[in-house]
């Protein structure tokens, strides 16, 4: 078998999302003679340095030294050393080269909400993922929601395009022997589609003054200032904590001590931080649109995003209610079982065989 090339260019010093995705499944990509390009030591006799510089810690000057070096070095170690295959966990790859390639798209949320993301992200996946998902020999999504996005916005066969549920890491996520604390949680950024501004306002209007509401995510200066202005407006301030990027190593804590995960997003290509809630035992408040419901089942309580009245009287029940933090917290263990890595590294594994 001719080896595979994984493209891990894009790993960022403090994983989220994609890298999370990405580093959990090497393990499972053995049978498919993989050789790894990566600019941090991944403890594979297979990998392969690369410049630093090309992720996005080194913001759009990283972004553009990546897809440079996809198009002129990736292609070329392709050529010399016989590969058949790359693979990358994000839709860049190296276009009009003749190589051939699988791609992971996430989600498409640029192009669903472009008045909230700068001109040249836009512009990313209008034009440049376009060319990629098109090339590629296959294209995997985190869900079935975006497995549908990919088809509808790129009109990609259905046929190209497979959806693979993400998973969890199930040895670091888990109950903890902890007090439970006395505040709601959010995890992520603070983009205008992680509906922050409705989060306050429905906030604001639970029945239980004694709560506090921890956002936890970086401190974006687009949308920080704003958000702690309202919650002074609403006269909430006193009980809104921002706290910045959380430690991989502290969040099952963080996320145990939660009266519940607070997570009413327009829009999602999967959403691990609810996935994660539920391994830790902890209730989940999440949205009914795009792939939430494929990631939580009937274990959390589903609302409308855009609804502020329905977010509300949800953190008021689960805030008032603890037979109904038992029964979430029953239900979310027995959901978040359904996952893992193993499974999400097989199926991927399955679909590279099929083109190797």
């Amino acid at each position: 078998m001719t080896s595979c090339l994984i493209n891990l260019s894009a790993l960022i010093n403090k994983p989220t999302g994609i890298s999370i995705y990405a580093q959990n499944l090497i393990p499972y990509l053995k049978g498919v003679e993989p050789v790894i390009f990566s600019a941090a030591p991944m403890g594979n006799s297979h990998c392969q340095k690369i410049p630093q510089g090309l992720s996005p810690d080194f913001g759009i000057k990283g972004h553009i030294r990546r897809l440079w070096w996809l198009q002129r070095q990736l292609s070329h170690h392709y050529r010399q050393l016989d590969s058949s295959l790359i693979f990358s966990p994000l839709p860049e790859a190296p276009l009009y080269s003749n190589c051939r390639f699988v791609v992971t798209v996430h989600d498409v949320i640029p192009l669903r909400f472009p008045k909230q993301f700068s001109a040249h992200l836009v512009g990313y996946f209008r034009y440049y993922v376009r060319q990629v998902v098109s090339q590629a020999d296959h294209v995997i999504c985190d869900s079935a929601a975006t497995a549908r996005d990919v088809v509808d916005f790129y009109q990609v066969p259905a046929a190209k395009v497979t959806s693979i549920l993400l998973a969890y890491d199930q040895t670091h996520f888990r109950p903890c022997q902890q007090e439970k604390g006395n505040y709601f949680l959010y995890l992520g950024r603070p983009d205008v589609h992680k509906n922050l501004s409705r989060v306050l306002t429905a906030f604001q209007a639970c029945a239980n003054n004694d709560v506090e509401l921890w956002l936890v995510g970086p401190q974006d200066s687009r949308y920080i200032p704003e958000l702690k202005a309202q919650a002074q407006h609403l006269g909430i301030d006193d009980r809104i904590r921002f706290l910045d990027y959380v430690s991989y190593d502290q969040l099952p804590q963080l996320i145990g001590g939660a009266i519940a995960l607070v997570f009413p997003s327009l829009w999602e290509g999967f959403g691990l931080p609810p996935l994660e809630a539920m391994a830790c035992g902890t209730p989940v408040i999440t949205s009914n649109l795009a792939s939430l419901p494929e990631v939580v089942g009937d274990a959390a309580l589903l609302i409308d995003p855009y609804s502020v009245d329905e977010l509300a009287d949800a953190m008021t029940q689960v805030a008032n209610s603890s037979q109904l933090r038992t029964q979430l917290s029953s239900a979310g263990l027995a959901r978040a079982q359904q996952f893992s890595w193993e499974k999400t590294g097989q199926q991927t594994a399955d679909v590279l065989q099929r083109f190797l």
